[in-house]
């Protein structure tokens, strides 16, 4: 029988190992950005075309390398950064699996321009599918130039399933801001198609995050600072009045490097506890440094899971770091008597120039609370029971007064809803209504006695009437009589750029002013005192989701989203008039009974079930 055991070409293999770390064209950026780091870059140039697919640039001014260096540097575990097994648990850099430009040199075409700073020349290697194609000598700056064009041009099966520019675009600007973070001692530029995203000078942390994500950044962040024998903490973390329930910047750093760990996130989220509500989430940006030795770095080909050996001991250290910074936050005294400039607290003297006098108390003290034989409260609840008619007249008067001059809440206008079938719990003709605790809205039908919901009852209505209007480009838009400026990062701002036409059709009237920045000079009618800039971030953390990249989907979310913030909040007090509208459209809908995520709204009590109840 033949023998069926046999080695794989050096090309097949490379291809199988850049299936591990070279998964889209953002894990080249990573891992070309982070070589360049430890070539000792103090400035960076990033150069994308068609979202990496066509090209991907990186030039550094690091310490380059020699002619042999180079065309070694691409053949299989190839490093300068390890030397025995032990230097894996001991690591000071960045990059160490040596197949990572042998990865991307088996699936695409690679050019690379390098000059250490003492060489007159350097040299230009090219490699195209793991095949070494040439090397000469060129005239180029001083440190490393990467030119890496059509990505799995030879795997059309891994090209074919890239998903669209905006996505691949996105995942390379995540990877981009998680390396910048970290790393504000060097600088920064980005481009795609010719456009500069980012130009980020050197700089501090709290700078650096700023310039990523906004400068109104700055008045959101509490520092964080902390140093024991099993790690130093340091950072930032939000304050939290910014909590938000999507899109929160939440980021760990270890010793240079970005990582996951849910761990370490429930600590710091458990030092939140009761200050902000449930589902929402906070900013941070926490920094470790820790022994080497300490951790594990390579459990995952991306490096962005990491063990740690003393994480339990860790973890009460972060929650009680981040609890210390939100208590300084939360106890500023108007007058703070611990700081260096004491303020200076006159003595008040009399016109004599003497102190003031002690106080006298003055008491009876032959009072006796309980020699009365009619306490006072008896005798008011004795009066206000002879008179409740006439209390009772006052209050009937009134609430017909604030039935008859109160406005509806939601407005006059109607919009051209489908009709739903007849409802089992259509109110009764009185229609009187019951709103209990701000909440509940109870009221008689013909099968009993229906409960609803305000506020889901508000969210399914507005639900509809965004849908519609995003069906039919029909979108009404409230003027701004003072515009706001909404400043987004680059990543968001082609989300926003790509989906400009959704979110005008829901009644958003806004104007680039470049920069990140846009001008919201109208908002969808009907959601007047929205905090519009939670709102439109919130929308666009929705539309980065890889499911609503599909229209229905997106218009789903976008819809929900804004109906969310729109809605009556629970508490609100209704009157008669408002509360006869909200059930009337409720019911109106096609889908009365739940929210458009399945919420349950309105409940219908019979009269067996009530009587039961006594």
């Amino acid at each position: 029988m033949a023998d069926i055991v046999r080695l794989l070409p050096d090309h097949v293999a490379n291809q199988i190992a850049a299936g591990e770390v070279i998964q889209r064209p953002a894990s080249v950026v990573k891992e070309l950005v982070e070589n360049s780091l430890d070539a000792g870059a103090t400035h960076i140039d990033i150069l994308i075309t068609d979202a990496g697919k066509t090209c991907i640039q990186v030039i550094d001014d690091g310490k380059g390398m020699s002619p042999i260096d180079a065309r070694m540097s691409f053949e299989r575990h190839a490093t300068s950064k390890i030397k025995d097994a032990s230097d894996l648990f001991n690591l000071h850099t960045m990059g160490f699996r040596g197949e990572a430009l042998a990865s991307i040199a088996a699936v695409a075409q690679v050019e690379l321009k390098t000059r250490q700073s003492g060489d007159d020349l350097g040299v230009s290697v090219q490699v195209e599918g793991s095949k070494f194609l040439g090397q000469e000598p060129v005239m180029c700056a001083a440190g490393s130039n990467f030119q890496v064009k059509n990505l799995f041009y030879n795997v059309p099966a891994r090209r074919k399933f890239l998903k669209a520019d905006s996505t691949e675009l996105n995942n390379i600007l995540t990877e981009f801001e998680r390396i910048v973070l970290v790393h504000p001692e060097v600088g920064f530029t980005f481009h795609h198609n010719g456009k500069e995203q980012y130009n980020l000078s050197r700089c501090g942390k709290r700078q650096r995050i700023c310039d990523v994500f906004g400068h109104k950044m700055n008045q959101q962040l509490l520092s964080v600072e902390v140093e024991t024998s099993f790690a130093k903490i340091s950072g930032f973390v939000g304050k939290p009045e910014f909590s938000r329930k999507k899109g929160a910047q939440q980021y760990f750093f270890v010793n240079g490097r970005y990582m996951k760990h849910p761990y370490f996130h429930k600590a710091v989220m458990g030092a939140y506890e009761h200050l902000v509500p449930e589902g929402e989430q906070v900013n941070y940006f926490i920094y470790f440094e820790v022994n080497p030795e300490e951790i594990d770095v390579n459990i995952h080909p991306t490096k962005t899971e990491i063990k740690f050996e003393n994480d339990t001991n860790i973890w009460p250290i972060l929650m009680a770091a981040v609890k210390e910074s939100l208590g300084k936050f939360n106890a500023v005294p108007t007058i703070d008597f611990d700081t260096i400039d004491k303020p200076d607290i006159p003595v008040f003297q009399t016109e004599n120039g003497g102190g003031g006098s002690m106080p006298e108390v003055h008491y009876n003290p032959s009072f006796n609370p309980f020699a009365q034989e009619k306490p006072l409260y008896k005798e008011r609840e004795a009066r206000n029971l002879n008179q409740w008619e006439h209390l009772y007249a006052q209050t009937q008067r009134k609430s017909s007064y604030q039935e008859t001059a109160g406005q509806t809440l939601f407005g006059s206008g109607s919009l051209e809803e489908p009709q739903a079938e007849p409802v089992a719990a259509a109110p009764s003709s009185d229609k009187s209504y019951l709103q209990h605790k701000g909440r509940f809205i109870v009221t008689s039908v013909k099968s009993g006695l229906m409960i609803v919901d305000q506020h889901r009852a508000h969210i399914r209505v507005l639900y509809d009437m965004y849908r519609n209007q995003l069906k039919n480009n029909s979108g009404t838009s409230q003027g701004q009589l003072f515009p706001e400026v909404v400043q987004f990062s680059p990543s968001e701002s082609q989300v926003l750029e790509l989906h400009l036409d959704a979110f005008k059709a829901i009644g958003f009237d806004m104007e680039n002013l470049g920069g990140g920045s846009y001008s919201v000079n109208g908002i969808p009618a009907g959601a007047e005192g929205i905090d519009v800039s939670k709102i439109l971030h919130e929308m666009i953390e929705v539309s980065l989701s890889d499911k609503a990249q599909v229209a229905e989907e997106l218009h789903f979310q976008m819809a929900l989203t804004l109906a969310r913030f729109a809605a009556i909040p629970v508490g609100q007090v209704l009157s008669q008039d408002e509360m006869n509208d909200l059930v009337g459209r409720l019911l109106a809908s096609p889908t009365p009974n739940y929210t458009p995520d399945g919420k349950a709204i309105l409940r219908v009590l019979s009269e067996e079930e009530t009587e039961k109840m006594f």
